[in-house]
């Protein structure tokens, strides 16, 4: 697995690295924003990296800026690595697309575990279509991506590609994933303490208007006002459109 390390402590990059590169990973080390950036997207092209690990304390560019970046340029998974322990910063951190979030100093295995956690989660889609060579229906499509057809959504799970009637809709990391997630089992009901802790990643505490939040931008997105029902004091369900 290649994995990019954003970190501007030589000492910590060496030792980590040393930790990662016995575990089997390929680490590039960067200790800038700005280098982190070049090495990421090469030519404006995303390069090759399954994980990125990012420090916010950067010496040119803080890391909140520097995440926010990649995320508006690729899907690459990104885990903050800070002794920033704040509430607010971690809330900050996932709001801007982080798929996690861990605070120094940490237990090296607790932190391989999250990488490949983290891995998991993001190539599960790719990895399970590649597999079986199939869509929903058991017939494998031109790249095997397995395709969600709900009334006029398409939800396309490894190219995470989704359209409403033939036209794509664009979305964040974020909403894809939440909308993913609701659309995985239509009419029942998700709690908001579960779809937090499998799309975020963390505990319902502090998060809980970032749900509303992302919940209200897919409703305007997708411009299907009944597909995602609140079930008030629980939750939300996505209730299968027709036509």
């Amino acid at each position: 697995m290649r994995l990019l390390l954003v970190e501007d402590d030589d000492r910590v990059a060496a030792a980590l690295s040393a930790v990662l590169t016995r575990h089997g990973f390929d680490v590039v080390h960067a200790r800038g924003g700005e280098e982190a950036l070049r090495r990421l997207l090469p030519d404006g092209v995303a390069a090759p990296f399954e994980v990125v690990l990012l420090d916010l304390g950067l010496p040119d560019t803080d890391g909140f800026e520097v995440c926010g970046r990649i995320r508006r340029l690729t899907t690459t998974p990104v885990i903050m690595v800070t002794a920033r322990a704040d509430v607010r910063s971690r809330v900050h951190g996932l709001n801007l697309g982080a798929d996690d979030y861990v605070v120094k100093p940490y237990d090296t295995a607790e932190l391989l575990a999250r990488i490949h956690a983290v891995s998991r989660r993001t190539g599960a889609a790719t990895t399970t279509a590649a597999a079986d060579g199939t869509g929903r229906d058991g017939t494998g499509g031109p790249d095997g991506a397995r395709e969600l057809c709900l009334g006029p959504l398409t939800i396309q799970t490894a190219t995470r590609r989704v359209a409403v009637n033939g036209e794509v809709v664009t979305l964040t990391r974020k909403e894809f994933d939440l909308l993913a997630l609701l659309a995985q089992r239509p009419g029942v009901v998700f709690r908001r303490e579960q779809i937090i802790s499998e799309v975020w990643r963390t505990s319902w505490e502090g998060t809980g208007r970032t749900l509303e939040v992302h919940i209200a931008s897919l409703r305007a997105k997708l411009r299907l006002p009944a597909l995602i029902e609140t079930v008030r004091g629980v939750g939300y369900r996505l209730i299968a459109p027709t036509g």
